[in-house]
Parts: structure tokens; sequence; C-alpha cells
């Protein structure tokens, strides 16, 4: 298994960014969540709350409270949220507790100056049957006393975040990109007086990361990609591992590896016959073929990805799904019809 890089509890990036590790590592989270402390002095942005682990406030508390600030300021003015998984949303309530908290001690009787929550709308129709057992942030919202948040215009707990919108603090601008694929709701932010762009769960920073729909996914990576021309970000800031040095280069890398194994799907369905004399190919043994170098207990999260570019092929219509669900799903390419003779 490889070694992950240790991060510290707390990281001064720069001038601007102080990286905040969420305290919950673990084989999908790497070394933890990275909350991010945005702005030069406070109200600072927050980027997301953790997972809500216990032990997170602490660290978050000495983050805010180790540099002396102007008492009569809250702490944060804006909330982030980049999307909807667990392990960015969970901390909301302990953070805002924190939060009133500070204020309180430093200004006792004075009402709370509570923060605007942040996030981009999910598609209309909601999180998908899947992954609606982890869609959580409805009823983590309802669970929150008023007087913690300030509501949007239209009385909602969430301020929706735009394509392209600008957000300001302390001597910091934020420019937000929607960049769906890893969910539909996925943002990645543009700091321009660092150089820098913040890519959630899209690139990560130690391997590669998971996705709800390849074509969105390869999308939004080509979006940043090609943003690299007006953006010139250098670095990105990843939710999980460390800082991206050559950030433009390590979008490139992600684009190739995806459509690589498109191309090693694709040419397994075309090029060779299914396994044990069978007619079709199902998604177990392509994985099986594909991941034979690999150790068996990568096999069922490798599945999931197969499975998407599987889905992907067969709108590109290159791929026939014929029957049955997940690892028992049987597949074959669609032959080309030949061009007519002139």
């Amino acid at each position: 298994m490889t070694t992950l890089e240790p991060i510290p509890n707390i990281t001064k990036l720069s001038d601007r960014v102080t990286r905040i590790l969420g305290q919950n590592p673990g084989k999908f989270t790497l070394q933890g969540t990275n909350v991010y402390l945005l702005g030069t002095s406070k109200p600072y942005i927050l980027v997301d709350t953790g997972e809500g682990k216990e032990e997170f406030i602490p660290v978050l508390e000495s983050a805010l409270t180790s540099v002396p600030s102007d008492a009569s300021l809250p702490d944060v003015s804006d909330i982030i949220l980049s999307h909807w998984h667990g392990d960015h949303i969970g901390g909301i309530p302990s953070v805002l507790n924190l939060l009133q908290r500070l204020w309180a001690a430093r200004n006792p009787g004075k009402p709370f100056p509570a923060p605007r929550l942040h996030k981009h709308p999910l598609r209309a129709e909601g999180p998908s049957e899947a992954e609606k057992q982890y869609y959580t942030l409805p009823k983590l919202l309802a669970s929150l006393p008023k007087d913690l948040y300030t509501p949007a215009p239209s009385g909602s707990i969430l301020h929706d975040l735009s394509e392209s919108q600008i957000l300001s603090g302390n001597d910091i601008t934020l420019r937000f990109l929607h960049t769906p694929g890893h969910t539909h709701d996925s943002i990645s932010i543009h700091v321009p007086e660092d150089r820098i762009l913040y890519t959630a769960d899209t690139v990560l920073g130690h391997g590669t990361a998971v996705f709800e729909d390849l074509s969105l996914y390869l999308s939004s990576l080509n979006k940043m990609l090609e943003a690299h021309a007006t953006l010139e970000y250098g670095s990105l800031l990843p939710s999980h591992g460390p800082v991206v040095v050559d950030g433009k280069e390590t979008i490139a890398t992600y684009i190739k590896h995806r459509l690589e194994r498109e191309a090693q799907v694709l040419d397994l369905l075309t090029s060779r016959a299914p396994p044990d004399g069978n007619k079709y190919w199902t998604t177990w043994d392509i994985v099986k073929v594909l991941y034979a170098t690999y150790p068996e207990n990568i096999w069922v999260p490798a599945m999931r990805g197969i499975l998407l570019h599987l889905e992907k092929l067969v709108v590109d219509g290159k791929v026939k799904k014929v029957e049955g669900e997940l690892e028992n799903a049987k597949w074959e390419a669609v032959k080309e019809t030949p061009s007519p003779s002139l």
C-alpha cells in the first residue's frame, strides 16, 4: 500500500490561504478532508466544513484564534460547500456552533452575525437512486437553528452559486466554476491573487478521483484545462491530499488516463472473445481482465468506474447493454455499419 505524504493539522499555504485537516483519514478521504480558510484577516471565507468529527473543532478553533484580530468582527462571513458529500457538509452544525460560541465569548449579549452558506444547486431531479441513501444534506439543513445562518433573500438556507459568480473577501477574490462529474453540484474556485484553482474532489492530491457521470466529468476536466489560458492558475488545491504544484499537467494526465481506460474497454469488447465460451462480456469479466495485475481487493471499487465507462460508451453508440445489472450485466460492441459504396 502506498504511504501517503503526512499533512499537518494546520498549514499556512500563503498569506490568503490556510489549510485545515478534517481529522477523518480513510481509504477514500486519504489524509482527511482539506478545509480551507480564505482571506488575510477576519471575517474569513471557509470552504467546506469537514465530516463532523469532534476532533476537527479544536483544530479549526486554533486556526481561527491564533492571530490577534478585531473582536467586533465575526470569524467567518461565508461558508462554501463544494458539493453534497458527507465528508464536506457533515461538519456544518458543529462549525456553526463553534462560530457562535467564539462570537459570544468576545461580544456577550450582542446578536451573532451568522455566516451565509453557499452551494451550487443540485440538478432538478436530485440525487440518483443509488445516491439517495447517502444524501443527508436536506435533513442536516432542516435541523439547523435559524440563528446560526443568514438565509438567502428567497428565504432558503443555502445561497445558490452560479457559473462565473464572484465572491470577495479580505484581500481575496473567489471566482466559481461549475465542474460537475464527481457530483452534479461540484464546483471549482479560482483565486487569481494566488494563481490557484481549488478543485474539490474533481482532482485529488494523490491518485485519481471517482465520479458519478463520466461524460460530465471529462467535460469538466477539459473545461478546467481550457480555462488555464485565461485564468492562468499554477497550483491546484484539492479536497484530499497535498497541493498539486503542476496543475495544468495533472489535469491533462487525468483526461489521458480516462480516455485510455475507455479505449481499453472498447478494445476488449471488439477484439477478444468473452471468456469460458460465453456469448457476451459481463462487467465482472471486463474488470478481471483490465485489473488482472492489481490486487483483487480493489476490483469491486474499480467496477464502478468500468460501469460508468460502459454507460458512456452506450450513450456514444459504441456499446450495447444486452441484459443484467452491475457485475452481471452483459455487454457487446456495436458493429459499425459500413458506408455504402459509391
